[in-house]
């Protein structure tokens, strides 16, 4: 068993912080903002960007740069600095058991733990109809999202609220959960109790839209803000739409089959249909649905896309 660093007994006197995306940027200016000492931030190392030679930070980078703190792309480099805590948020990879032996590491992670461990919490719960998650910090382990938990704040889900807006609410909530238990002080950890689930990274292959699942389904893969189709042979994005019930689809066209056009810019599902509201077509911008059909006349009983029944 790991013999983990004891977490600090009372307000940590000097951090390093971990992270790496967007979503790890209000963590870390809300602990400066508080006043903590933040020795070095460890990120990931640059990108490539597009196809030439040049290259990006990561966000949490820019941003310590920005707020004028020292910048590493080596774990090992939080044990050099002086720190009693390190803070882990949407860091992209596990730490290894020795630096765990040496510095005690808090974890902000966006789920209600043991569900949802791993990579696309977030999405995962919209995926899954969850009308609940939250924002655990917990005490960092070696194992992936498995360690004690030491304070937990749940968040409703809203019937429409996508995964950004979703994403936005968490990150606001753990900004202050993180700074309200670092000041206080930290402890005491709890183990984790419940079902275990993992949160997969999502596969680009989950995007296109397969018409045969019902609507309520469809709408949750739209609202992760990636969803798409085909329309006469070109890739159409569904930036926004609404499910809607199958006593209501009764639009110009009886047939409402999956992946069929019904008029009035619905589509038939598996059970149900989807209302599409902001489309882009192949090459072109962001439109309202309605001038996209406007503009393309598709036909009442026109097919959209594909089903897993026609796929095989």
């Amino acid at each position: 068993m790991t013999s983990l660093a004891p977490l600090p007994a009372g307000r940590p006197q000097r951090i390093v912080y971990f992270g790496t995306p967007e979503m790890a940027v209000p963590p870390l200016e809300a602990v400066v903002a508080a006043g903590f000492d933040v020795a070095l931030v460890v990120t990931r190392v640059d990108k490539r960007r597009g196809r030439g030679s040049d290259t990006a930070p990561s966000p949490v980078k820019a941003a310590a740069q920005r707020l004028l703190i020292p910048v590493s792309h080596r774990v090992a480099d939080a044990l050099d600095v002086g720190a009693d805590l390190g803070v882990v948020v949407a860091f992209g990879q596990l730490i290894r058991e020795p630096i765990l032996e040496q510095l005690p590491m808090v974890n902000l992670h966006f789920s209600l733990l043991p569900r949802w461990r791993g990579a696309a919490p977030v999405e995962r719960a919209l995926l899954a109809g969850d009308v609940t998650t939250g924002v655990c910090l917990m005490q960092l382990d070696v194992g992936l999202d498995t360690g004690p938990i030491l304070d937990v704040v749940e968040v409703p889900i809203g019937a429409s609220q996508t995964a950004d807006e979703l994403r936005h609410v968490l990150v606001e909530i753990g900004s202050e959960q993180l700074v309200r238990n670092l000041a206080a002080g930290i402890g005491p950890a709890t183990p984790q109790v419940g079902e275990v689930t993992y949160a997969a990274k999502l596969d680009p292959t989950e995007f296109e839209i397969d018409w045969s699942k019902p609507a309520v389904v469809i709408d949750r893969f739209v609202r992760l803000g990636v969803a798409w189709t085909t329309f006469r042979g070109k890739r159409l994005k569904v930036i926004s739409a609404s499910p809607v019930a199958g006593d209501e689809v009764v639009a110009n066209f009886a047939g409402a089959d999956p992946g069929v056009y019904t008029g009035s810019l619905r589509i038939g599902a598996g059970q149900g249909a989807i209302e599409l509201h902001v489309v882009q077509p192949e090459g072109k911008p962001k439109m309202d649905a309605k001038s996209w059909a406007n503009g393309i006349q598709p036909r009442l009983g026109e097919h959209v896309g594909t089903t897993n029944a026609e796929a095989q």
